[in-house]
């Protein structure tokens, strides 16, 4: 069988992207705030736009700290409308800010946002077996669980489709080319 990286990674920041953080298992919350932000704002777009932005989201949302995040005013949510190196879209500003509130009261709730977001898939990645893109759904039942479920708590720019993305990037989902070397990789790391 050949080995051939999964042939969306063609550009030098999804080359890194994929190669080094996509489908690996995620268990810190703020870095899983971070891509649960970053998803949201890519809706519509491609991630390779939000990867080439990825730098400036940190420094305009604070490190992706949500504590810091959920205390954005008007004043601020206004400077980052005029932040050209985001995505400047009134609505995904303004989801970002109030799901660091909601992520913020998950955490409450369950202790952390990994505890409550891993219980989705049983606490274990789903390692996929897909020889081609063609096969990758766009949402999977786990994935229409979890938006459902954030959406009743608040959280906006979280269809089943971003949902879906987020899990393959935190490594709920592996989703690796069987014939990608990096497949057999995040497997390992159950």
């Amino acid at each position: 069988m050949t080995t051939a990286r999964c042939p969306w990674a063609r550009t030098d920041g999804n080359i890194a992207y994929h190669d080094t953080e996509w489908g690996v298992p995620l268990h810190d919350d703020r870095a899983l705030f971070e891509l649960l932000i970053l998803e949201g704002a890519q809706a519509g777009l491609s991630w390779s736009t939000i990867l080439n932005k990825r730098g400036n989201y940190r420094r305009a949302f604070a490190g992706f700290d949500p504590a810091m995040v959920a205390r954005f005013d008007a004043r601020k949510a206004a400077a980052l409308l005029a932040d050209a190196g985001i995505v400047r879209h009134r609505l995904k500003i303004a989801a970002a800010i109030g799901n660091a509130r909601a992520f913020l009261a998950v955490q409450r709730e369950f202790g952390s946002f990994d505890r409550y977001l891993w219980a989705f898939v049983g606490g274990r990645p789903i390692v996929n077996r897909r020889r081609s893109l063609a096969r990758l759904p766009a949402r999977t039942p786990e994935s229409d669980a979890l938006s459902r479920d954030l959406l009743a708590r608040g959280f906006k720019f979280v269809g089943p489709t971003i949902c879906y993305a987020f899990m393959q990037a935190c490594g709920m989902v592996n989703d690796h080319l069987v014939t990608c070397p990096r497949h057999a990789i995040c497997a390992r790391r159950r």
